[in-house]
């Protein structure tokens, strides 16, 4: 993946990788940074991912449902798909 792609894999089987390059203005700002973006994590209270200094998307901005409230600073979607679910 890309230097500022991640894979996002959501409860209803979908799977997003998105590129976060384009969210560097503003609060986004230290994502630039290769140790803030590194240390990506999934909050598990919020239900999305989230880096430090309390950056976080919102989950339906990144499952594609809205669209964030400054389309500038949205990450790009790379792929979609769903996984597959066994019997």
């Amino acid at each position: 993946m890309g230097a500022r792609v991640i894979r996002v894999v959501f409860s209803d089987g979908l799977v997003r990788e998105l590129d976060f390059a384009a969210c560097r203005e503003g609060l986004f700002a230290s994502l630039a940074d290769d140790a803030v973006f590194g240390a990506v994590q999934v909050d598990q209270v919020a239900g999305t991912v989230s880096f430090p200094g309390g950056i976080d998307f919102d989950p339906d901005v990144l499952h594609g449902d809205a669209a964030a409230a400054a389309p500038h600073q949205q990450p790009v979607l790379v792929r979609q798909y769903r996984l597959e679910r066994s019997a």
